[in-house]
Formats: structure tokens, C-alpha cells, sequence
């Protein structure tokens, strides 16, 4: 239910232009007008912000707040308004003039989801063109008032936005520019978590060093094609991230399952370069061919991981078996392990990895891991020590009807477990169909929603009707570490 004091600044913002209010309503206008799509009244009042800071999130609330409502256009008159203010700075030669005391504008955090609630959302990419565009529209203003000796040769006030950037090939040439424009215009990007997809080598590495240092927290590179070798040339440049804690190296294209010389030089190499992050609690190989080399990629490290993917990394039980002895297994917040053969010898190497990890493990990924019944015996013995787990995915693999119910009345003890993520059981397909090429129109829809209001009548039998039980991998929210 909105306050009155919400309410009353939903009256005042319907109206342009604003009237003289004290400096601490700024913030509860600025949200009403924000959530009101009043792009107009955003800028009155960026012009005359009475703060040095402005945080988007703080503000204006949560992200699935910001989801509902069409942000981009009121997103973009605020980074204008910033936009015009520091011209008028510069056309004023020098003289502080202006009202605006606004020296960083956060707008980290305001991601769009995957789902698309709101088509007018402001996505990471679209926000990091605008506010790239942004930096080289002042840096270029400022350039040319130099030129003609009518402005301002010393900046007399900057403005810092924090603000998590998503770079590929299409956005590259204008992010490369903003970054470079930075270190001598008015306006200046101050990277929390740096996001690079489908960029050569030489890109990567180039954006890497114009970052300012201070502040990154993660570096996620993925479909890049690095290679081994590629990692290795980009790794050096992550040291002076002091604040890194989380890196993702997804579908890198990493693959030494067969040891050659210069394999094994990469590898340490990249053993090298992860030990000097020493802030590094997040570390995300996805699709890297790793078998029987987990041991000497993360043998460097001097603190405990809390969270760890190695989905379809073709572990072998060596590897297992040393992430069950290392400093890491007890740690362990999030775990994993989708895309690995469990129906064999793969089973017992992880059932001991569970216990080792039951005391930390909040979240754990199973998913395509060509578990069936015949396994759930050993999984559960297992995951019924993991007393603080939360979710649990374990979509794409072969479980019957029966088997989910025995999955479901043997985790309910779980007191902290609030989602299931279950695979569509296997007699809910038409029969006679071959279970590696079942498709979406083979699914007998009608079992698969019995099975769902059974499952959801169980759950309330057990008190438990707080758990989600989902076969849809979707539609949750991308799980991150920081908010662990």
C-alpha cells in the first residue's frame, strides 16, 4: 500500500513545473515521477538535485519494481539531463553556477529479465550505448568550447556513473571511446560488473586496461572463443581488480582432456593468474573440458570458492575427488555440476562431495545428468544432509512419476528448501518413443498437469506449500552470487 507521503508526491509530480519543495522530498518525487513515466519532470528535478549522490536503486526500488514499469525513456531524460548540466558547467568558464550538486549517478542493477514483463525496459546493452554516447557527447562539447576558447578549460565538477556494462562486437567502438573520453572529460564510467560477448582478443584486452580498477567486482566473459591460449593472454590484465569477486568464463572454448605441451603451460598459466585474485569467491568454466585437471587450474587459489559451475565440464572422478578434500567443498554456497554422467561412476565420487559441502551448499544444479530412479536412493541419502539448501534443479534427467513423489517427500524436511526445478517425468510422454529424442509435441500436457496439482497436494499435506515445485528451468530469475 503506497504512504501518503508517496501519494502526495504522485500529485505534485502530474504537474510541470515543479514547485519549491524542501531537499529531502527530491527523492520520493523522483521516485513518483519515475514509476509515473514523467520523463520531463525527472530532468526539473536532476537539474536541481540537492544530493551528491543519485542511486536508481535505492530510490526508485527493487528490480522487480522496475520490471513493471517502462523505464528506458525516463532512464534516458535523467542520463540527458546529467548531460546538460555539465554543458551548462562548461559553458559558465569555469563559474560553479549551477544548483545541480550531483557528483555520481549509480544506475547499476536495473537488468530487464529474460521474460521481457517490460518491452520499454532499459537492458544492459541499450544502457551501455546510452551512457557511452553520453560520455563522448560531453568529452566532444568540451573539446570543441577548448577549440574556441569560449569555455572552460578546467573541469571544475565531475560526475562519476556507476553502472554495469555489456559490450559485443556492435558496441565496442562507442564503450572503447566513453572509456577513453573518461580520463580528461566531466562525465566518467565506473564499471561494477563488465559483461564482453563475441569480442576478439585484442578487444577484450583493450577494454580491460581503460577500465578504472576500483570497483569491478566480476568480469564475465563468454562466447568468445578465447581458447586456453586467449585466456591466458587475458588474464593478466584481471590483477589490478582488487574488488573482483566473481569471474565467469563460459563457452570459452577450453578443452585439454588430451595433454599437449603447450596445454599444460596454459593451464598453469591460468593457475598463476587466478591465485593473484585474491578476492575471488565466484568462479563460473562452463563447457571447458577440464577432465582430471580441476586440481592444477584452481591449485593457486588462496581463498575458498562459495560458489563453483563446471556444468558439461567432463569431470572425471579425480576431479571429484579432489574438490572433496580441498578447502573449497566446505564453503561451497552454489554448486554446479549440470551436464555430467551420474547413472555411473560419477555417482559415488559425488555423493561424497555432497556431504563434504552439506554444511554451506545453498543451491545446487543437477540438470541433464542422466539420473533415474534406480539413482535416487544414493542422491537423497546425500542431499538429505544438505540442511541448508534452497534450490535444487534437476530438470533433463529421467525420473518417473513415482520417482518425484519420493524426491518430494524426502526433501520437505529441508527446512530451508524453497524451489524444485523437476525434469517432466518420463511417463508423462507418449510411450513407445525413444527417450533421447523425445520432442515438446510428444508431451502428454494433461499427466504433466496431473502430476503438477499432485505434487502441489502433497506439498500442502506436508505444511510445505511455501516450496515451488516447477518443471519450467525458466521464469525464476537468473541466480547470482552477490545475492547469496
Amino acid at each position: 500500500m503506497d504512504s501518503l507521503l508517496f501519494l502526495s508526491a504522485r500529485r505534485l509530480v502530474a504537474h510541470r513545473p515543479l514547485p519549491t519543495v524542501p531537499a529531502q522530498l527530491y527523492p520520493v518525487l523522483f521516485q513518483a515521477a519515475f514509476l509515473d513515466g514523467r520523463p520531463l519532470v525527472l530532468q526539473d528535478l536532476v537539474a536541481q538535485w540537492p544530493f551528491p549522490v543519485l542511486n536508481f536503486q535505492q530510490i526508485v526500488g527493487h528490480r522487480e519494481l522496475l520490471q513493471d514499469h517502462p523505464s528506458k525513456l525516463c532512464i534516458q531524460s535523467v542520463i540527458l539531463a546529467v548531460v546538460e548540466q555539465l554543458r551548462q558547467d562548461l559553458e559558465e568558464a569555469g563559474r560553479d553556477s549551477s544548483r545541480c550538486r550531483l557528483r555520481v549517478l549509480d544506475v547499476t542493477g536495473l537488468r530487464d529479465d529474460a521474460a521481457g514483463r517490460a518491452p520499454e525496459g532499459m537492458s544492459v546493452w541499450s544502457g551501455t550505448v546510452a551512457l557511452a554516447k553520453a560520455c563522448v557527447e560531453v568529452s566532444k562539447y568540451q573539446q570543441e568550447l577548448q577549440k574556441r576558447g569560449s569555455g572552460a578549460t578546467a573541469v571544475l565538477r565531475f560526475v562519476d556513473i556507476h553502472t554495469d556494462l555489456f559490450v559485443n562486437g556492435t558496441s565496442y567502438g562507442i564503450l572503447w571511446d566513453a572509456l577513453r573520453a573518461g580520463n580528461t572529460g566531466p562525465l566518467r564510467l565506473k564499471c561494477r560488473e563488465f559483461q564482453a560477448e563475441e569480442l576478439c582478443l585484442a578487444g577484450i584486452v583493450s577494454l580491460l586496461k581503460s577500465l578504472d580498477p576500483s570497483g569491478v567486482r566480476r568480469v564475465d566473459l563468454r562466447f568468445n572463443n578465447l581458447g586456453l591460449g586467449g585466456l591466458s593472454l587475458v588474464l593478466p590484465h584481471l590483477s589490478r581488480f582488487l574488488d573482483l569477486r566473481s569471474l565467469r568464463l563460459p563457452y570459452s572454448n577450453v578443452d585439454v582432456r588430451r595433454p599437449t605441451p603447450e596445454s599444460v603451460l596454459g593451464i598453469r598459466c591460468l593457475a598463476r593468474e587466478l591465485g593473484k585474485l585474491q578476492s575471488l569467491r565466484e568462479l563460473n568454466l562452463g563447457s571447458s573440458r577440464l577432465s582430471g585437471n580441476l586440481r592444477h587450474i584452481l591449485c593457486k587459489l588462496e581463498a575458498p570458492l562459495e560458489s563453483l559451475e563446471l556444468a558439461f565440464c567432463s569431470l572425471l572422478p579425480a576431479d571429484f575427488a579432489f574438490l572433496s578434500q580441498s578447502f573449497h567443498a566446505p564453503a561451497l554456497k552454489r554448486l554446479d555440476l549440470s551436464g555430467h554422467d551420474f547413472s555411473q561412476t560419477l555417482l559415488q565420487p559425488l555423493q561424497h562431495l555432497l556431504e563434504e559441502t552439506s554444511a554451506s551448499l545453498l543451491h545446487l544444479d543437477l540438470m541433464e545428468c542422466r539420473l533415474t530412479d534406480s539413482h535416487l536412493d544414493a542422491l537423497l541419502a546425500s542431499l538429505q544432509h544438505c540442511s541448508c539448501l534452497r534450490s535444487l534443479g534437476l530438470f533433463g534427467n529421467s525420473f518417473s512419476t513415482a520417482g518425484l513423489k519420493d524426491l518430494l517427500r524426502k526433501t520437505v524436511v529441508l527446512p530451508d528448501l524453497r524451489l524444485v526445478v523437476y525434469p517432466i517425468p518420463v511417463d508423462c510422454y507418449k510411450p513407445g518413443l525413444d527417450p533421447g529424442w523425445i520432442l515438446e509435441e510428444q508431451l502428454d500436457r494433461e499427466c504433466l498437469g496431473a502430476v503438477s496439482a499432485e505434487l502441489s497436494r502433497m506439498l500442502e499435506s506436508f505444511g510445505r506449500a511455501d516450496v515451488v515445485w516447477t518443471s519450467n528451468p525458466y521464469g525464476h530469475g537468473a541466480l547470482d552470487y552477490f545475492s547469496l
